[in-house]
């Protein structure tokens, strides 16, 4: 069968990676003020966290047009694609749209809702792809797809909140008292897409423990299984939690991909993803 894959920028990815599966990424923007900034390859991350983390007000992002999606589905063969949550974003609802132009042009497309972000959207994109090369039908991909995404857990820990404190989603008072008594909020999807409070923990290393301890929690069966950890300029809490999953559980791959522009502006600074 010939597919495309085709995703957002929430989808972080390394060049390589990238190219491995052939996936073609629409980009975000995020919102600074009067300041946008384009989430492509050639951003440079992390002169947007210093500039986000200097801004005073609340941070934005706009998410790719209809006719972005339109024309990355036009083509030959079928159109896989996957945004991040439409409770986070209104680029899967932009996705949908550019599906209905492109499909009045004769193209074959399927939108997944990640109802994820970041390292779930990656784990959704690695296994689509790898059932595109095992041969399998459209029907096929988009029903065992949609399962992996039911059944997919993510989880994410903030070093700092202060992005909470500014987008509302904290108090001031909460947010002082969090960071004096070093309290790491770890947050994650409901299972629908929206983003809730799991836990807190005192100190880095105690919240990548609880990132841990969420997996034998789910019950799920790692063996052969692929895990996805993205980080905010974190590669050092990233290779721990790495390290501490595989002492415990018998992931096949563990991949470890710094976060894009978008994705950053979730996490921010130190900030660590899991999805599973």
């Amino acid at each position: 069968m010939n597919s495309k894959l085709i995703a957002d920028s929430c989808c972080d990815m390394t060049k390589t990676l990238k190219k491995k599966l052939g996936l073609i990424t629409i980009p975000l923007r995020m919102i600074l003020g009067d300041k946008e900034y384009v989430d492509t390859d050639d951003l440079d991350v992390g002169r947007f966290i210093t500039d986000m983390n200097a801004y005073k007000g609340k941070a934005g992002s706009s998410c790719p047009s209809p006719a972005d999606y339109r024309d990355a589905f036009l083509g030959s063969g079928t159109s896989f694609a996957v945004t991040l949550s439409q409770n986070l974003s209104g680029s899967y609802a932009s996705a949908m749209a550019g599906k209905a132009l492109a499909e009045e042009e004769g193209a074959d497309v399927h939108v997944f809702d990640s109802k994820s972000a970041s390292a779930g959207e990656i784990l959704v994109a690695l296994k689509i792809r790898e059932l595109i090369d095992m041969g399998k039908e459209k029907l096929e991909i988009i029903d065992r797809i949609s399962k992996f995404i039911k059944e997919m857990k993510t989880y994410f820990v903030l070093e700092n909140v202060d992005n909470l404190v500014k987008n509302g989603r904290m108090s001031k008072i909460a947010g002082h008292i969090a960071t004096i008594m070093q309290i790491r909020p770890l947050l994650g999807s409901d299972g629908d897409g929206n983003i809730a409070l799991f836990s807190k923990a005192r100190g880095s290393r105690q919240a990548l423990d609880k990132l841990a301890d969420t997996v034998a929690e789910s019950g799920k069966n790692t063996e052969g299984e692929t895990m996805v950890i993205t980080h905010c300029n974190n590669p050092n809490g990233a290779a721990l939690l790495k390290n501490i999953i595989a002492e415990r559980y018998r992931f096949a791959k563990i991949h470890i991909i710094p976060t894009g522009g978008l994705s950053s502006l979730y996490a921010n600074n130190g900030g660590i993803i899991m999805a599973y």
